[in-house]
């Protein structure tokens, strides 16, 4: 559950209508309703937009596109990630969605989907940082602020893979926002930020050599959706998963919510 964020890039890509996804070998699951449980509390995956007061996200983006092109009804409600996975097993829901890791110990309780997205995290530093190169020797220097949001991926890949796995640990500074991460980093009050590859590609392509990566990808894990064991429903949604690879949507979403959405923060 920790380590919950994610990457992949991409550019626009047209969405298929139902009938053109139907022609191209997709089943058609007869406009019935499918229940769909989710957190909205893990942004830009799914949460409650603050000016709209509307559940928005990547992961409500994408099942409203499998649901067009399969031909079912979406009914979203909600529940706490700590009541999930066991309400999905129990079949109070027909999908459960919230960055969910896929873990074999898991696997004993629900199906999983086809990975839609893997999880890796970036180090973003100042272009001229040069006291460490990778998470150990910046967890090696005593005096390195990191800067992150309260619950995030982020925040944890920090805490448990970087520092020693204190939560309360004082190198660690908290922002509300990304964006506000961001910018501690540019005016020196942090020394690093960890984030997503398409995120952290967008600050350093903008940057002019203010910003670059240093190390290797970090909390690297495959996100996918659960469902009751032995649903039908895996394999209509595994399909979908693949077209929307295949087709470049997932890209256009990766670029909407995990830069665009970042950047904007």
């Amino acid at each position: 559950m920790f380590f919950r964020r994610t990457v992949l890039a991409g550019l626009t890509a047209a969405m298929l209508s139902p009938l053109a996804a139907f022609a191209a070998g997709l089943p058609d699951l007869g406009g019935k309703t499918v229940v769909v449980v989710t957190e909205n509390a893990y942004p830009p995956l799914q949460f409650v937009d603050p000016k709209s007061g509307k559940a928005i996200g990547w992961e409500y983006d994408a099942m409203n596109e499998i649901a067009k092109r399969l031909n079912f009804k979406v009914e979203y409600q909600n529940t706490s990630w700590d009541a999930m996975i066991q309400a999905v097993s129990d079949g109070q829901y027909n999908i459960g969605m919230t960055g969910i890791t896929i873990k074999d110990d898991r696997k004993q309780k629900v199906d999983f989907s086809d990975p839609y997205m893997r999880s890796q995290q970036f180090m973003l530093v100042r272009g001229d940082e040069k006291r460490f190169t990778d998470a150990k020797s910046f967890g090696a220097f005593n005096e390195g602020l990191i800067g992150a949001q309260p619950g995030t991926s982020p925040f944890y890949t920090a805490v448990y893979e970087i520092l020693d796995g204190n939560e309360q640990n004082p190198r660690i500074k908290l922002f509300e926002t990304f964006g506000a991460t961001v910018q501690a980093l540019k005016t020196g009050d942090v020394d690093l930020v960890l984030t997503d590859s398409v995120a952290a590609k967008g600050y350093v392509d903008s940057s002019n050599g203010g910003l670059k990566v240093v190390g290797e990808p970090l909390g690297t894990e495959d996100f996918g959706f659960i469902f009751p064991k032995g649903s039908d429903l895996v394999a209509p949604i595994n399909a979908a998963i693949a077209e929307l690879k295949a087709d470049g949507t997932f890209d256009a979403l990766n670029k909407k919510w995990f830069l665009d959405y970042k950047m904007g923060q």
